[in-house]
């Protein structure tokens, strides 16, 4: 009886040990920290173990520190640190607003912008910003991020009112190749510009603006499809003088609105002219059927 029951007890004991053994196997990763979890064997039993298929946090061998076999803290050059953070952007391509129309006027001070002042952020004003950049030691991104305008602060001083906003006509940009051809009006947003061109040659040009970002101006290559020299919005129930329509309702016509606030506004999709005297040169020349070409 007393060897039955020592049998009995040594088998109670074993079956704790094979328990034990499963209930404690190691985990190769812990979702808390994310470190390793020493395993010198991988091991036999049913229990949680780490999938290497699995997508679950896994710990990632690139981190860990790297040994030593001294007893002493890993060096500082086996930790690796995280990397440098990119500046954060303050200004840049696709932007829009009164501090990047500061921008285009402090970098038009120093000469490194050539028109006037838009308020847009389009690839001249990224390549101003990249040669002032340069100039200053900074790295060439084309984006303005702090330490770019605290130089150009530094550089500058505050743009007067007619710096910003000068009533002088947008300076043209390199004409698309689509331009280049024919009897076509060239619309850049990227200058806001209008030029009439014949052959490649520029016979005229003005300021223009477009629609906002809900109404934007369609770019593409279409041809005016019909005139009108007075005409008022079956839409908004605006006038539109010297209207030349191009795509559905969008048309090149003359803005009251423009010529007295400027950038401010936009149109609801339309190419606003602020001078009413050379749009209406422009409407006596330009024929139905004329290319039109919106580009930036």
């Amino acid at each position: 009886m007393k060897r039955s029951s020592s049998v009995i007890h040594r088998a109670v004991l074993a079956a704790a040990a094979v328990v034990i053994a499963v209930g404690c196997t190691p985990q190769a990763s812990d979702p808390g920290g994310g470190g390793a979890s020493p395993s010198p064997k991988a091991p036999t039993t049913t229990g949680p173990t780490a999938d290497p298929t699995s997508t679950g946090p896994t710990a990632d061998p690139t981190t860990a520190p790297t040994p030593t076999t001294d007893g002493k803290p890993p060096s500082p050059s086996a930790t690796p640190t995280a990397g440098t953070p990119t500046p954060k952007a303050l200004m840049g391509d696709g932007d829009e607003s009164e501090q990047v129309r500061e921008l285009q006027a402090r970098l038009r001070q120093l000469g490194h912008f050539d028109r006037a002042p838009t308020g847009f952020y389009g690839t001249m004003t990224a390549g101003s910003v990249t040669a002032f950049q340069k100039k200053q030691g900074l790295p060439p991104t084309g984006s303005v991020d702090e330490t770019t305008w605290q130089r150009l602060l530094a550089a500058s001083r505050k743009p007067t009112a007619d710096e910003l906003k000068p009533s002088t006509t947008n300076k043209l940009d390199t004409p698309d190749a689509r331009c280049m051809t024919g009897r076509v009006l060239c619309i850049s947003k990227e200058s806001r510009t209008l030029a009439w061109m014949i052959d490649g040659k520029v016979v005229s040009s003005m300021d223009v603006r477009f629609g906002s970002e809900n109404t934007p101006t369609r770019e593409g290559t279409f041809s005016v499809g019909w005139k009108a020299r007075t005409w008022t919005s079956t839409i908004y129930h605006t006038p539109m003088p010297y209207a030349m329509f191009f795509s559905g309702g969008q048309a090149v016509h003359y803005s009251a609105d423009f010529a007295a606030r400027g950038y401010n506004g936009a149109s609801h999709g339309c190419v606003n002219v602020r001078d009413r005297a050379k749009l209406s040169a422009l409407f006596d020349q330009v024929k139905v059927g004329d290319k039109v070409v919106v580009h930036w």
